[in-house]
């Protein structure tokens, strides 16, 4: 079993404080939900994590069985096994999606024999189709097709651990339906169960992607967690309740997109 540990985080982006002491624990085969407001902290907690530029950690760690990431680049995080399905997937014109998943596997010390076949394979699960298979990465993708791929790309790696930041942002039912449901079997895996932490604003991915815990996030901190009930609290009372009417939740802001990952 690994565990995802986050511990007392705090984290600012151009001295504006986002993330206020988070604590969070995450272990193999658990899906974590991460719901909240707008400017909560949410995309910046899956930034901090990976380590995208230009968010500064002030306080606090995170763990992945014992070691801190925090001390390791973005591709290093990548390659202990922690991976990331961005909001907005990055276009890479000229690289191949089998070749940057050929890379990928050679670096983590894994053979690539069979890597179409694999491919093609999860391709089948998600309804993506093979002629996207030899594409550059994500370019001229809508936005199902990038999230689709980006599903893909995770089941081939089969990463410890997976940040979803807003999976369903952009994605029609189908597509949603695919994916969460392909993401929810991998952390079923019985030899190799995935831990998920899923950043969502809307609890129809919760209906595929079934969660073990909830987490409310306001003004940088976790002030509430639960089971899948707490979703049928926000589907009923929205965050109003979870916030006050005089709170004013901080602007989730950076100065580098996350093109910058690619940049390390």
């Amino acid at each position: 079993m690994s565990v995802l540990e986050i511990s007392g985080l705090h984290a600012e982006v151009a001295g504006n404080e986002i993330l206020r002491g988070v604590d969070l624990r995450l272990e193999s085969g658990e899906v974590h939900a991460v719901m909240g407001p707008n400017g909560a902290g949410k995309s910046t907690l899956s930034a901090v994590i990976m380590g995208r530029p230009g968010y500064s950690v002030t306080a606090g760690s995170v763990t992945l069985d014992g070691t801190d990431i925090l001390s390791l680049s973005t591709w290093e995080r990548a390659a202990a096994g922690v991976h990331l399905i961005m909001q907005y997937p990055t276009e890479v014109p000229g690289v191949s999606l089998v070749d940057a998943l050929s890379e990928a596997l050679q670096h983590r010390g894994r053979d690539t024999a069979g890597l179409s076949d694999l491919m093609k394979a999860e391709a089948d699960r998600i309804g993506f189709e093979h002629r996207f298979l030899d594409r550059a990465l994500n370019v001229d993708f809508s936005g199902g097709e990038k999230k689709r791929n980006e599903t893909l790309q995770l089941a081939v790696l089969q990463p410890r651990f997976a940040i979803l930041d807003e999976l369903d942002s952009g994605l029609d039912i189908d597509a949603l339906r695919d994916c969460s449901r392909r993401v929810e079997e991998l952390s079923n895996d019985a030899d190799n169960p995935l831990g998920v932490l899923a950043i969502t604003h809307y609890s129809r991915l919760l209906n595929e992607l079934r969660p073990d815990h909830i987490h409310i996030l306001v003004k940088g901190q976790i002030v509430t967690s639960g089971g899948a009930e707490l979703a049928d609290v926000l589907e009923r009372d929205g965050y109003a309740a979870f916030t006050s009417d005089d709170e004013e939740v901080a602007e989730e802001s950076a100065p580098s997109s996350l093109d910058d990952l690619f940049k390390m």
